[in-house]
């Protein structure tokens, strides 16, 4: 209808606008019919809406400096604030102050606190046993199940042929009772990965293995999605049972693997002496945190 332009592209290069711009507009009074919308809409400042929330830098420094990783600081922040910011911003805030790289004081840090509570985290995980290594091998798939704490590294593992719910479940509370019965650990929290035999966000009081951690007071947790390093604890117990237990070896049957397994056990938590525990065993760390316990109660 205007009498000075003929077309649209006329109208908008007159204004020193683009296409985009005046379709936002046009379309936008086309839905309405509201000559109020030709008007460009109050909008503050972009970085004000980039900003983070207060104080989330000086947390995020604060984990860092006890070594946690960028994944870890966000998980942390994720249970005390309902605004939280991504893993990549998270990272630039790190990079920013020069602490995207950990240094050794970080990594002894985040060792020291790791070790500071017996049972304070276990990490559970199902790993699946390959064929071969049996001369008679089961009719169905054969998997491993295993707990180990994340504080003493104290682990215990069970064979099953299914990785129902209702299976892991049994086996994880033969688990937690062995480790209870035989070395006094106690969780608080434990965390597996994100599979249906472990986990349901909905309804967590009708999944098998949901509802037995709710019934014995341990709070559930679970790692971010695609990235088995949150989980890593139990991730390298299974590098160190292939290396000592299962590649090169062959097996008569199912119940034969069982029996050898029960025995290295037995081995590794009370007489293989352990990296991570600067050459202790697992029975001993645990012995020795105990004590500090007991001496601090009196």
């Amino acid at each position: 209808r205007s009498p000075l332009f003929n077309r649209v592209g006329d109208f908008y290069r007159h204004h020193g606008t683009c296409s985009q711009t005046f379709r936002k507009y046009y379309n936008r009074y086309l839905q309405s019919g509201d000559e109020a919308d030709l008007l460009p809409r109050r909008r503050g400042p972009k970085w004000r809406e980039r900003r983070e929330p207060e104080g989330i830098e000086a947390e995020i420094v604060a984990h860092r400096k006890r070594g946690m990783n960028r994944y870890e600081i966000h998980a942390v922040l994720r249970e005390t604030r309902d605004t939280v910011p991504s893993p990549i911003t998270i990272y630039r805030v790190l990079r920013r102050y020069r602490l995207n790289r950990r240094t050794p004081a970080m990594r002894e840090e985040k060792r020291r606190i790791i070790k500071d509570k017996l049972g304070e985290l276990g990490h559970v995980d199902l790993h699946q046993l390959p064929r071969d290594m049996f001369l008679a091998p089961p009719p169905v798939t054969a998997y491993i199940i295993s707990l180990i704490d994340s504080c003493s590294r104290l682990a215990w593992a069970e064979v099953l042929t299914s990785k129902k719910a209702l299976p892991v479940m049994f086996k994880t509370l033969k688990m937690i009772n062995t480790l209870n019965l035989t070395y006094g650990l106690v969780f608080q929290e434990i965390l597996s990965d994100n599979g249906a035999e472990f986990a349901a966000r909905t309804k967590p009081d009708e999944h098998p293995f949901e509802a037995m951690l709710l019934e014995l007071g341990i709070k559930h947790r679970y790692t971010r999605p695609y990235r088995p390093q949150t989980n890593g604890k139990v991730e390298r117990f299974w590098r160190t049972l292939d290396d000592d237990v299962i590649d090169g070896a062959t097996f008569d049957n199912l119940d034969h693997f069982a029996n050898e397994l029960f025995d290295y056990l037995v081995y590794y938590n009370n007489h293989r002496p352990h990296q991570a525990l600067a050459g202790q065993t697992p029975k001993a760390f645990a012995a020795t945190k105990t004590t500090a316990i007991q001496s601090a109660n009196y």
